[in-house]
């Protein structure tokens, strides 16, 4: 996504440089690069567009094969007022990446899903700058954290095709000496405060710390802190004289998706009337909890319609082409009447994040997953996982976390206690970076300890099979159906394990085939007109309502996706059917209480 748009909008700093853009490039077919040093000097052949990866159109490349080692190569200047440190980041590369400044090596990153950055101050040489990067992305290594990544050269079934080395935003950053490194922002609504956590630069102990909390137009809180140590921890009431409780309810500010309320914060760093360092922000004030087999939001039951989000793009694949087509995918998912979506088996970029917040918009935060289960693969997950909470934390439409789906590299799951514990590692570890949302263990079926009881069934026939329909609906009438249900065969929760009264959600089901134009592929059942997709839809979705016992959906899925054509919207976007046909479907009455 080439943009001018801020890449990290929830810490803004006014001095940045955007680096996408055009880079010399080359493939390593041989792996010679290191032994013969590009970094220091080589003729890269080819140019790539930054951050689209060389397998789409938009990279300018247009290449699927395998090509496992690439290199990339750009010059740039450093603004001359920028006096303080020069960071460079990355907003992900896919996946084993090294940095060179000038030649030298700058640092070294693993991971494809989340951002990294590096000092790159001490490399500088003034003038023109030389940045190199090298990424080694196996293409058949199954034990890294691929997703939907497939490890053969064409796409099949459900696996698409890959994504190599940049896939987002490079740019540079100018960082003061004394500066705020991070902020967690903590609602409590049941207290009526916001808790922030600082960490700062060791330059900035003995300056004050200046936080300035607005409410639109009105100054909530401005508060300064004389900094005697790099963390300090401060709770703000920004709610008012009254205390957040099951009997008050402050609508006018909290956030949901009906009404996205934010307040605005600024953090300053200042010597006496100096300010040192300033950062743009903004949090929302909402609480999520689970109780008596219900998900609430802000102290209130709420039922959750989402949609199945993959995030890919036909001329671009996992990059989003633009700004405006995160922020549009919103839109027309809001608009068929749904309040928020699964991001599945991706780590979006933060602008979409940015987007569900200020539109008002739910997300369940998912990341990649390998495809079969090593020690490697555990802790690959394991430090991938980290960084996600680390990166998203602070944004309030981010509402539940989902390590695992499907018992995708924990194949032995149901019965093999080491994989047993590595789903139940995640959901700990997950929960002890944060202890503000909900954790599903296994997304699916063979669920271990889990906050969501998240079950996925595709079983419900052709219009014409009559009799698995009425099985379909059977298995999602009460709770005990629900629990004895097998769907893929697979039981619900893994031996040793069993539901604890945790919301009961459906969290994929559908995938209705529709072919809109020349694009051919497949779907769990299949349509031939936009008439008999609404009907089998309404279908579907009569059985989802009925239920006794779930407490929401997530319907499989937002778009066509190369060779799946289950999408409601095409590949490219187009409403398949009026998507106001879709919303009076979705709009059917359902009882949050029970």
């Amino acid at each position: 996504m080439t943009t001018a748009h801020y890449p990290r909008p929830q810490f803004v700093r006014k001095d940045w440089q955007t680096l996408d853009g055009p880079w010399a490039f080359a493939f390593d077919d041989e792996n010679a690069g290191r032994t013969e040093r590009w970094q220091e000097t080589h003729a890269f052949p080819l140019t790539i567009e930054v951050p689209f990866a060389y397998q789409t159109e938009r990279s300018g490349i247009h290449d699927p094969g395998f090509h496992d080692v690439v290199w990339y190569e750009r010059t740039f200047s450093v603004p001359a007022d920028w006096t303080g440190r020069v960071v460079l980041h990355f907003g992900a590369v896919d996946y084993f990446t090294s940095v060179y400044l000038n030649g030298r090596l700058a640092g070294e990153h693993e991971g494809g899903q989340t951002p990294f950055s590096f000092d790159i101050t001490d490399l500088l040489q003034g003038g023109t700058e030389r940045v190199t990067v090298r990424v080694f992305d196996p293409s058949t290594d199954e034990t890294i954290p691929r997703g939907k990544q497939f490890w053969h050269e064409q796409p099949d079934s459900i696996w698409y095709t890959r994504t190599t080395g940049i896939w987002q935003t490079v740019w540079l950053e100018h960082v003061p000496m004394a500066s705020t490194k991070r902020v967690r922002v903590t609602p409590d609504l049941d207290k009526g405060e916001a808790r922030f956590s600082f960490d700062v630069s060791p330059a900035a102990v003995g300056l004050t710390l200046e936080t300035e909390i607005r409410f639109g137009e009105e100054l909530v809180s401005l508060e300064q802190t004389r900094l005697v140590r790099t963390t300090v921890t401060r709770a703000v009431n920004v709610m008012g004289p009254h205390i957040f409780h099951t009997n008050f309810h402050h609508d006018g500010r909290t956030w949901t998706p009906e009404n996205p309320n934010l307040f605005d914060v600024t953090y300053r760093l200042k010597d006496g009337e100096h300010v040192v360092d300033e950062v743009a922000s903004y949090f929302g004030m909402r609480k999520i909890h689970t109780e008596g087999g219900m998900f609430y939001l802000n102290n209130k039951p709420y039922y959750q319609k989402l949609v199945l989000d993959q995030g890919y793009w036909r001329e671009s694949l996992l990059t989003p082409p633009s700004d405006d087509a995160l922020k549009r995918d919103i839109l027309l998912a809001k608009e068929m009447g749904f309040n928020g979506c699964r991001k599945h088996q991706k780590v979006e970029d933060p602008r979409f994040l940015y987007h569900a917040d200020r539109i008002g918009y739910l997300v369940w935060g998912e990341s990649a997953a390998s495809a079969f289960y090593t020690e490697d693969a555990a802790a690959r997950l394991t430090k991938e996982w980290i960084e996600i909470v680390e990166r998203d934390y602070n944004h309030p439409s981010l509402v539940a976390w989902v390590p695992l789906n499907e018992s995708w590299g924990i194949q032995l799951v149901r019965s093999d206690a080491m994989q047993q514990h590595h789903s139940q590692a995640m959901y700990h570890l997950i929960h002890s970076l944060d202890g503000t949302r909900p954790v599903i263990s296994n997304d699916g079926w063979e669920l271990t300890v889990t906050d969501i009881c998240a079950i996925h069934n595709y079983n419900h026939g052709q219009d014409e099979e009559t009799a698995k329909y009425d099985a379909y609906r059977q298995d999602l009438a009460t709770k005990d159906d629900l629990l004895a249900s097998q769907p893929a065969r697979r039981r619900i929760y893994a031996n040793g394990f069993a539901h604890q009264g945790e919301p009961i959600l459906l969290t994929e089901f559908g995938g209705i085939g529709y072919k809109i134009g020349g694009d051919a592929g497949w779907g769990y059942t299949s349509v031939t007109d936009g008439d008999a997709f609404l009907k089998d839809y309404a279908r579907i979705l009569d059985a989802v309502y009925a239920s006794r016992a779930l407490h929401g959906y997530c319907y499989t899925q937002l778009t066509d996706v190369e060779q799946e054509i289950n999408g409601l919207l095409t590949y490219d976007r187009e409403p398949k059917v009026p998507l106001e046909a879709i919303r009076r479907i979705n709009d059917q009455w359902h009882d949050e209480t029970r």
